[in-house]
């Protein structure tokens, strides 16, 4: 999916194989990042101005100053996506590290794919919390607040959840076409796994739920690539 973050990932990782490994994967997934090998290094990026991170992987077991210790200094300046990526497996380690304010826990050893995949979950719901309640497109009104699709005035009946979530992420970027897989992915908060049958049934019934209120088409099938809203 098309990076819409505007600031960088920050991956604070002792181990040079794992912290290229994650910067290059995290870069083919189209963010930029930068790398820091210490928690002091990461708390000097922290405190330079001209650096906007907007998620951070962090492993704990870091020479310098330790994850714990950064963790603790990243909550007290902002409130970013945390995921730590550690070897410690044990639950008592878990709950802490949550109770410092982690948003996430990956134990190494890791899958690749499924970094990335926690990576997006979180600027995901991050993006939700910073955006306005309200979407219009045309006639058409998304209310996040009240979870209400409208045209005009008049509600539309029956909305489920896909069904928002599609609508919503079309009417956030009304001129980009998004693939099967991006829709799938935003709507459904889990991977991709090449299905594409049920997003085209719920595709179909956005159609046939807004037709009951107007004629006026909204969204476009774009053949071989996906969806879009209609100009």
């Amino acid at each position: 999916m098309e990076n819409m973050i505007s600031g960088e990932i920050l991956i604070v990782e002792d181990d040079k194989d794992i912290n290229e490994l994650l910067a290059t994967a995290v870069k083919r997934a189209g963010y930029d990042i930068v790398q820091a090998w210490s928690g002091t290094e990461a708390a000097m990026l922290f405190s330079m101005k001209d650096k906007e991170i907007s998620l951070v992987l962090l492993d704990l077991m870091l020479p310098g100053m330790p994850g714990e210790e950064l963790l603790t200094l990243i909550r007290k300046k902002c409130d970013i996506p945390v995921i730590v990526i550690t070897a410690k497996d044990e639950l008592d380690d878990k709950i802490d590290i949550f109770a410092k304010g982690a948003d996430d826990y990956i134990t190494k050893p890791f899958e690749i794919k499924e970094v990335i995949a926690r990576i997006q979950v979180q600027l995901r719901h991050k993006n939700k919390d910073m955006v306005s309640d309200l979407i219009t497109y045309g006639k058409l009104r998304l209310d996040r607040k009240a979870h209400r699709i409208y045209i005009s005035d008049e509600a539309v009946d029956c909305i489920t959840k896909q069904e928002f979530s599609i609508l919503e992420l079309l009417m956030e970027h009304p001129k980009q076409v998004f693939s099967k897989e991006d829709i799938f992915e935003y709507a459904w908060d889990e991977p991709y796994m090449g299905e594409t049958k049920t997003l085209d049934v719920h595709i179909s019934n956005i159609r046939k739920k807004l037709k009951k209120i107007t004629e006026t088409e909204y969204i476009e099938t774009v053949w071989g690539i996906g969806y879009k809203l209609k100009e």
